[in-house]
């Protein structure tokens, strides 16, 4: 995998890139669509390839563990053939899953324990095992296994996680090389800084990760609950150690408010379920503001969902959707908001390519944000 920054915006820390897989490029900074079980949920293929055109999309080792299946996974040939989905794909680690588990799981040195949301079984997922399931899944950027502390995490606790999330990380880079890709393209691990919101653990996790030459650097633990601020405050502290020459991936952010201001930070991966899980909940994500498509307000209001991003349905229609339970409701909801978020990124690119981000981020950031 090959990263070229292509260009850095003279009044802030944004950066435009590209990073080359074996699956083709993905132009920065990117939003990923998160595909969860091999799709994006509700969103035919055909509408992530040809209409959103999305670089990239996210897969979960968790949930792809437990359905379909490892052997499923390795029959079809890897998460690309079993989808029919040949760009580029990023899988997780499970370690988000293992820890909104919090009731059924049980995390020490050897890893963590779990039961299925399925069924109840119980498994163990250990540094070694979550690279050998991603080699099977098969996706072009791999993740460490780590632990995701919650917030509130007191200091204690959150040092003790980040140390063992670094013991884990040599672990998972070990069997890395000590194995090869099963579908004969290249797969990239990534690891992950942890450290909760103490800076001081976050600089320690930071420079440990980077001893591990690696092709990207991610940043987890945030978006949990933490104030804005302190994300903000860690996100930048964090870019400012690791290496310019390589890709940075904010985990699980988020909201456009969150996605431009870590952008400025120099931030240039992005992944969330919020375009689509609030699509499906009726919260439409448009250039103007954010609609709740379910208010009466919008029972006869013929203008389009959004004149340029969704401009054959009307406001009326889909809201009518939504309240007749119609399932194309929350598929054109879910598409509308894929939609903006891939705008979002691809204006926020262009506009550093100009060296005119921070104008655009600031005009742009009071109107997307707004409820109308």
């Amino acid at each position: 995998m090959n990263f070229t920054v292509q260009h850095r915006d003279p009044y802030s820390k944004a950066r435009a890139g590209v990073i080359e897989t074996d699956h083709g490029k993905i132009q920065t900074p990117i939003f990923m669509p998160v595909g969860t079980a091999a799709t994006v949920k509700g969103v035919h293929r055909d509408f992530i390839e040809k209409d959103i055109n999305a670089d990239i999309i996210l897969g979960n080792t968790y949930h792809l563990y437990l359905r379909p299946g490892l052997e499923i996974m390795e029959k079809a040939g890897g998460i690309h053939k079993f989808s029919s989905w040949n760009r580029p794909v990023l899988s997780d680690s499970g370690g988000y899953q293992v820890y909104s588990l919090s009731g059924t799981r049980k995390i020490k040195e050897e890893g963590a324990t779990f039961k299925s949301h399925i069924d109840g079984s119980s498994h163990l997922f250990s540094p070694e095992y979550v690279m050998d399931i991603q080699r099977t899944i098969g996706a072009d950027i791999i993740m460490a296994f780590d632990e995701c502390t919650p917030y509130p995490c007191d200091k204690p606790y959150a040092e003790k996680s980040m140390h063992m999330t670094h013991r884990w990380l040599d672990r998972c880079m070990k069997r890395f090389h000590e194995t090869e890709p099963k579908y004969g393209y290249h797969q990239e691990l990534f690891p992950i800084v942890q450290g909760s919101v103490y800076p001081d653990l976050r600089k320690q996790s930071a420079e440990y990760v980077i001893q591990h030459e690696a092709g990207g650097y991610a940043i987890g633990g945030l978006s949990v609950g933490e104030p804005h601020e302190d994300m903000y405050s860690m996100t930048e502290l964090v870019c400012d150690i690791l290496p310019a020459n390589k890709p940075r991936y904010l985990m699980g952010v988020g909201t456009p408010e969150n996605i431009l201001n870590s952008i400025e930070l120099g931030v240039d991966m992005f992944d969330c379920v919020m375009p689509t899980r609030n699509g499906r909940n009726g919260m439409i994500f448009t250039r103007e503001g954010i609609i709740n498509i379910r208010n009466k307000k919008w029972a006869d209001v013929f203008e389009p969902v959004d004149s340029w991003l969704t401009p054959e349905y009307s406001l009326a229609y889909l809201r009518h959707l939504f309240v007749a339970g119609e399932m194309l409701g929350p598929i054109v909801a879910s598409l509308q908001n894929l939609r903006f978020y891939l705008w979002l990124v691809r204006e926020a690119r262009k506009h550093i390519l100009s060296n005119e981000f921070h104008i655009w981020k600031k005009s742009v950031l009071q109107t997307v944000g707004r409820k109308l």
